[in-house]
């Protein structure tokens, strides 16, 4: 089983090296699988690969071959004891489970169960995995490890750009407010005043994440390119306590890492998201997957709907019951969720063209070798009919 999915990992890096540039080569052999066994699971990271230099890859991401194929084959080991013979027999429903990724941030839809409490009755188990960034649940979903999950506008574009099979179900709103949760930021002396003075600098984030559409936009909005910053690509998980430290000069991150740091006056603001013009994020999945069963997601898109609104509007509820499961001070916790935006919105023709943009606009900074054309990670209109409950926006 294991040497199986080895070599899907090898396809995998074939594929990252003929579609993307060199300088994102590390970003592909670095990407992280992280499960989720217990509440309080430690977050694993590790290198998919020993084939690139160890000299290219950061230090947090060096771990054996030996540990990686013994953390690999305990989650297919877990999956497969999980998995009955004979899937559900509701009429567009062809699975017994849905396994779906979520981010260190944390995920309301979880905590709440309200899934297992609708799909359980119909004899659909729901398993959760957790993941450092968007990139690496792309990852996991690109090897089969899970079938849908949430992400930001970025990881999507760069999962189709190295062959992933995958679709967009369904959009998150925006708002005028949106993007306060994610900022470019340095420690409260460094000499850095603005943006423009970042020019020479090491920039620390998460390539392929939403963090690297953001960077681009704000170097843009001051006259700097991409070749004018030193990037190193790290996991908000890893990078905080680094930054913390001081040992990072610019970090661009987010909520609930950026929350906790300028709660703890460790932080100094240099420019947030707002306003960076971003279609926002997305629930994705495999693209099978998603033919064979619209009407589980539909329930799903349901539910999230559902608790999402509910968030909106009890904002302080949410932020204490999340809380518990973060084990972040409530103070903290109130600041993130203040500016989250919560709600679900229908894969539109306009929602589609605007994500297009984003992926243009990777190509034409050189970050992507080849355009993409995300109409090919889109459903139909009358797939997307029948997963799409009238209750959630049409625009």
């Amino acid at each position: 089983m294991i040497a199986i999915v080895k070599a899907q990992h090898q396809n995998m890096l074939g594929r990252f090296k003929l579609l993307l540039v060199p300088g994102l080569l590390t970003l592909a052999t670095s990407l992280t699988l992280v499960s989720c066994k217990a509440e309080n699971q430690k977050v694993v990271t590790q290198s998919l690969t020993s084939k690139i230099s160890a000299t290219n890859i950061p230090r947090v991401f060096k771990v054996s071959d030996t540990k990686i194929a013994k953390v690999l084959d305990a989650e297919i080991s877990k999956v497969s004891d999980t998995k009955i013979a004979q899937a559900s027999k509701t009429p567009g429903i062809k699975t017994n489970v849905i396994r779906v990724g979520y981010q260190q941030a944390g995920d309301l839809v979880r905590i709440t169960k309200v899934l297992e409490k609708r799909l359980n009755p119909l004899g659909v188990k729901v398993e959760w995995a957790q993941f450092a960034q968007g990139p690496q649940l792309m990852e996991a979903m690109n090897v089969g490890r899970i079938d849908i999950g949430s992400v930001g506008e970025t990881p999507p574009i760069f999962a189709q750009a190295a062959g992933a099979q995958i679709v967009y179900i369904v959009g998150s709103r925006q708002t005028k407010e949106s993007g306060k949760g994610s900022a470019i930021v340095v420690p409260p002396n460094s000499p850095i005043k603005s943006v423009k003075d970042i020019k020479g600098k090491t920039v620390v984030f998460q390539k392929a994440s939403a963090s690297h559409y953001f960077i681009l936009r704000a170097l843009e909005e001051v006259g700097l390119k991409y070749s004018d910053i030193k990037v190193q690509s790290l996991p908000n998980v890893e990078a905080a306590s680094a930054f913390l430290q001081g040992k990072i000069p610019v970090w661009v991150t987010g909520d609930p890492h950026l929350a906790r740091a300028e709660k703890e006056g460790k932080v100094r603001i240099l420019r947030n998201a707002k306003g960076i013009n971003s279609p926002g994020g997305y629930y994705v999945g495999i693209k099978q997957f998603a033919i064979d069963n619209p009407k589980l997601l539909r329930i799903v898109i349901e539910e999230i709907d559902k608790i999402q609104k509910w968030a909106q509007a009890h904002p302080k509820e949410t932020a204490a019951l999340v809380a518990q499961y973060q084990k972040l001070p409530p103070d903290v916790m109130d600041l993130v969720i203040s500016r989250r935006t919560y709600g679900l919105r229908a894969i539109s023709p306009a929602l589609i063209k605007d994500q297009q943009r984003v992926a243009d606009y990777f190509y034409q900074n050189g970050v992507l070798p080849k355009p993409i054309k995300v109409q090919e990670a889109m459903l139909t209109p009358k797939q997307y009919a029948e997963i799409n409950p009238p209750t959630i926006s049409q625009k």
